[in-house]
């Protein structure tokens, strides 16, 4: 499996939202480069097997943080790359993490795949890896990414409770 990992945490409650990965954003790897095209993620994102993608802290299987299957991580393609959100579990984990995205001590995120579809060609007289298509098993939070061009917002869940009170306001006006 190979893993790959982009920046830009932000935080302001308890879900994690933004973009794992960006399209058409070269990202230098030391060796190559490599660039993720648009339509990367579509086949794995519809297989059968995509609920058993998984959310965790940096890499590790033992640190979940959601899973597509039980809702509490959801993925979209879209035009600009892979966006993604997660509902941060109410674990020391999450509150942890909570915190240190808050301090901004943990600043980016990655995902690990296997490729499936991948062309390489020479740009500038360096190695450059596009990856057309590949099988996505993780997402990951890190302090570690490779990808500087994602992005991450922490998000806090609004309380159902005020949502109700502030729609019955709002009609009563």
């Amino acid at each position: 499996m190979e893993i790959r990992a982009s920046s830009e945490l932000k935080p302001k409650g308890r879900k994690l939202t933004g973009y794992v990965a960006r399209f058409d954003e070269p990202a230098d790897l030391g060796e190559f480069v490599e660039v993720i095209r648009a339509g990367a993620f579509t086949r794995t994102l519809a297989a059968v097997t995509a609920r058993n993608i998984r959310a965790i802290y940096e890499h590790d299987g033992r640190s979940l943080l959601g899973r597509l299957g039980a809702g509490t991580l959801r993925l979209t393609e879209d035009a600009e790359g892979l966006a993604f959100e997660i509902d941060l579990p109410d674990t020391t984990l999450g509150r942890d993490l909570a915190h240190l995205v808050e301090r901004g001590d943990v600043a980016g995120c990655s995902f690990g795949f296997l490729p499936v579809r991948d062309r390489w060609i020479e740009e500038r007289g360096r190695p450059v890896r596009e990856l057309h298509d590949v099988d996505l098993f993780e997402v990951t939070i890190t302090a570690a990414p490779a990808y500087d061009t994602s992005s991450v917002q922490v998000r806090a869940h609004q309380q159902r409770s005020i949502r109700l009170a502030r729609l019955y306001l709002e009609a009563c006006q």
